[in-house]
């Protein structure tokens, strides 16, 4: 297609100490008529040489600047966990900003934000306890626990990514963002329980539901194309009732 011209334009981003490549096979799966951006974050995926950003306000300013050009039509933004973190908090700051709203913001995997936050003490957690962990939610590949050079490379960087998303907190003058917005959950995820996602209802205006899928954390590293379809419905739902229609 000619992604000059999209009919929407969908940002994604990553999950604590992962990169764009999770996601790679994304564009492929979604409407060809929209142009998928997979972004990184610094010190991750194409940007792995830059120095990592350790503090949410810090890093979301990075991130919007970096997508900022290219607001120019329909648009809209997808977070998993630390990206969902990250999602949410570039769409405040477009609402603060004055800047095009997006037409849709998907959620995945990350609880709604509380005003005293939900801290997990990841800081503070071993190096045996953090391999637990995250063996117990998914989404790491094994080579890297299997790999003492890999690990060495990637633990300070998953171990930081966790600590930034469990040090966010709700700005106390955070209202809820004019934006339709959808959120999602695997079945079996006890970080983000769809109990907890569906507490997203009260941070917009306009939310589209809760959808629920079999799995843990990482419900649709597998098996992607069930989450995908309902990303489609949902942002084509919320394109169509916003009547958008800037073109790219």
């Amino acid at each position: 297609m000619d992604h000059s011209r999209p009919t929407l334009r969908l940002f994604v981003l990553h999950h604590a100490g992962g990169s764009h490549l999770q996601y790679r096979n994304w564009p492929a799966e979604l409407p060809d008529t929209w142009d998928v951006r997979l972004l990184d974050a610094p010190g991750h995926g194409l940007l792995i040489d830059l120095p990592p950003i350790r503090d949410v306000g810090h890093l979301t300013d990075f991130l919007l600047r970096s997508i900022e050009p290219d607001l120019t039509c329909p648009y809209a933004l997808f977070g998993h966990s630390m990206g969902a973190v990250l999602t949410y908090e570039i769409s405040r700051r477009i609402v603060d900003q004055g800047l095009p709203l997006p037409v849709w913001v998907g959620l995945s995997a990350q609880p709604a934000p509380q005003p005293t936050g939900l801290g997990s003490g990841y800081r503070e957690l071993s190096d045996t306890e953090l391999r637990n962990h995250l063996q117990q939610l998914g989404g790491t590949p094994d080579e890297v626990f299997d790999d003492p050079d890999l690990w060495s490379l990637f633990a300070p960087t998953i171990r930081a990514d966790l600590g930034l998303a469990e040090d966010w907190r709700l700005a106390p003058d955070a209202r809820p963002l004019p934006v339709a917005l959808s959120a999602y959950a695997g079945t079996e995820d006890r970080s983000a329980a769809p109990r907890l996602m569906k507490g997203w209802e009260k941070h917009t205006d306009r939310f589209l539901g809760l959808s629920v899928f079999d799995g843990g954390h990482f419900y649709f590293m597998d098996a992607p194309w069930p989450l995908l379809r309902q990303i489609a419905q949902d942002a084509t739902t919320a394109l169509h009732a916003g009547g958008a229609a800037r073109s790219c």
